[in-house]
């Protein structure tokens, strides 16, 4: 069902902008504004109900599964970390050399640094 509001021009400029800054139309801007405002969406209520179904399913999950998730995880942080750590000594002691540092991935090829 089609509905026309009135708006003054500087509301409607906003409103444009609100939509344009969402990824979204006008229409469903408003649509979406005005489920907000009658109480048929409640981003809280989406936020605990996915929080719970994530809670459950990892419940679900057999403790030994959970661990190795979990040393697969700080692995993965853990050898980032030490990259980064590398680049970052790099870093500083080209700046102490008073050269400037390029990360390896960025050097043009057959250049030592």
């Amino acid at each position: 069902m089609a509905v026309s509001v009135r708006l003054e021009p500087m509301l409607e400029k906003e409103l444009e902008l609100a939509a344009k800054r969402l990824g979204v139309t006008k229409s469903q801007f408003i649509v979406t504004a005005l489920e907000r405002a009658l109480g048929r969406q409640d981003p809280y209520a989406l936020l605990m109900k996915v929080h719970t179904e994530v809670q459950d399913s990892t419940a679900e999950m057999t403790p030994g599964l959970q661990s190795d998730a979990k040393s697969a995880i700080r692995a993965k942080l853990r050898a980032h970390h030490e990259a980064g750590k590398g680049d970052w000594l790099a870093f500083q002691e080209a700046r102490q050399q008073g050269r400037t540092w390029v990360p390896p991935e960025q050097e043009p090829a057959g250049q030592a640094p």
